[in-house]
């Protein structure tokens, strides 16, 4: 059998299957924002909150999604249901818009529709990728550039998507919202149709086995043979739910005891935020674990959480940076004027094209001996993201609200992120792949998602204090009173975790090297 021309056919199925997914969230995330604020009413920082959960939750239900198809269902059954559950949900956000006149209702179905994405996405997000390796032999060379097409198949879909739904539904009237909507369930709809159309044809491993099936349960044997397992295990899930209980309610109290004890709790907030430090304490406390494996999950801890800051900066795309580009942005090219969600479709465009740049330079740097190590590169990553809000923050300093100001400095923001983007993103993946140990490696990279679901939920609270009717607000002490301000807060809290992170590369690179 011959296995060294071209790519399997499973691999373009998969590519094809993760592009419409990604068509359907960066579609409706391009319009959500608006939609809440434009459409249904809401303030900016009620918006922004709703937001933050929203992304929030989408990075943490893979945590259950994943051991549900681990345990239960396999891959292929975890796609189908995530991706039609999703498509149902981007379907009641349409039936929401089509009724925004009716808030009451429509911010009822919008609920209804973003839990079930949530849903959704944590049955289909942690299983699509994980079955990209199995197409291919554990040497087969071909297995990297197989991984690069289909992150490809994920920036294809983020490319067109604000394209296509900001085209049909940001048009500046809010009855057009329900397209954007409708246009994301049709796209979720077709990945669907066409992964379960041809899954069992092309889904298979190089010696034709089906991949991605359901596990096979284990005989009355085996599971006599692993029940001195059980007990350990139970015990650690036990201690694992109490403990994010117990935290979630920590988080939730209102310490000032003004209006209730309770009065004003995000419990979502507190339950990713709990989650966040549970599971890992439980996972790294774990009796097997030698001196050297924990030394490399410390590694990973470490790089996740400054990666929480990067992220928490980063997706303000979708939530601050969206208003600025709606707001105080001249979007008019000759007497066309861009609708506010095209920004969005900026920086997977620039990854296409500047990725194999940033590549070939990092490959320039090897070849002399001198390419940055992994933590130097993510802290490059952070100072550049630092960077691209100094470059923003300069173009609307002293700017009156409400005077929109050209478009350069958004575009500028975004194409300094993005390779901001490329020096981090990449390396953290291939970090918590190579550091995990292998009974591990699922629930570390659960554990990397819980540090994105946290920072998605931290930029929606940041983004709450986007400035709105002159109004000052207080962040930590920070004062903001204008965009200057705003922008300065992700400055300084970009830009001192970039340079602690570099001062801590050499150790952490010690650490790693000390693991090997």
């Amino acid at each position: 059998m011959n296995h060294t021309k071209g790519h399997p056919k499973g691999l373009y199925l998969l590519f094809v299957t993760e592009m419409w997914e990604r068509f359907s969230y960066y579609g409706m995330r391009a319009l959500f924002m608006l939609y809440m604020v434009q459409a249904l009413l809401f303030d900016k920082e009620l918006a922004s909150q709703v937001y933050g959960s929203y992304t929030g939750l989408v990075y943490l239900t893979p945590l259950i999604g994943g051991y549900i198809a681990d345990r239960y269902w396999g891959n292929r059954r975890s796609i189908v249901v995530g991706a039609l559950t999703m498509a149902l949900g981007q379907f009641l956000l349409f039936i929401s818009a089509c009724y925004y006149q009716d808030a009451a209702l429509a911010k009822w179905l919008m609920f209804c529709g973003l839990g079930l994405l949530i849903l959704g996405n944590g049955f289909f997000k942690p299983n699509i990728s994980t079955m990209v390796g199995r197409l291919y032999t554990a040497d087969d060379k071909r297995k990297d550039s197989a991984f690069t097409i289909f992150y490809m198949g994920v920036n294809a879909g983020s490319m067109i998507a604000p394209l296509v739904c900001g085209l049909v539904g940001n048009t500046g009237h809010p009855e057009d919202f329900k397209w954007g909507f409708l246009a994301a369930c049709i796209g979720m709809i077709l990945g669907a149709g066409v992964f379960s159309i041809f899954k069992n044809k092309y889904i298979h491993d190089p010696y034709g086995n089906p991949v991605g099936i359901a596990p096979k349960k284990e005989t009355k044997e085996e599971t006599a043979k692993d029940g001195k397992k059980e007990p350990e295990g139970n015990k650690r899930t036990i201690m694992m739910v109490v403990g994010t209980v117990i935290l979630t309610v920590l988080f939730s109290i209102n310490w000032k005891g003004d209006g209730g004890i309770f009065a004003g709790a995000d419990w979502i907030g507190s339950i990713i935020y709990a989650t966040t430090i549970v599971i890992p304490i439980i996972i790294i406390t774990d009796r097997s674990l030698t001196t050297v494996e924990k030394m490399r999950i410390g590694v990973i801890y470490i790089i996740a959480f400054f990666v929480i800051f990067f992220w928490a900066a980063y997706e303000q795309a979708g939530a601050s940076l969206t208003f600025f580009a709606d707001e105080q942005t001249n979007r008019m090219i000759g007497k066309w004027e861009m609708p506010a969600s095209y920004f969005q479709s900026f920086n997977p465009i620039m990854i296409v094209v500047l990725a194999p740049i940033l590549a070939s330079f990092w490959s320039f740097l090897g070849r002399k001996g001198i390419e940055p190590s992994s933590p130097r590169k993510q802290a490059i990553g952070l100072f550049l993201l630092s960077m691209g809000y100094l470059f923003i923050a300069y173009g609307v300093k002293d700017v009156e609200p409400g005077v929109k100001v050209s478009m350069m400095w958004l575009t500028g923001l975004y194409l300094i992120h993005t390779i901001g983007e490329l020096c981090l993103a990449p390396i953290g993946l291939s970090l918590v792949y190579k550091l995990s140990p292998l009974r591990f490696s699922s629930l570390l990279m659960g554990v990397w998602y819980l540090s994105t679901a946290t920072a998605n939920k931290f930029a929606g609270v940041l983004s709450g204090y986007y400035p709105e009717d002159g109004a000052a607000r207080s962040f930590m002490g920070y004062q903001i009173t204008s965009l200057y301000d705003f922008f300065m807060l992700f400055v300084f809290m970009s830009g001192t975790a970039a340079v602690i992170l570099f001062l801590f590369s050499g150790k952490l690179q010690k650490m790693m090297q000390g693991a090997e």
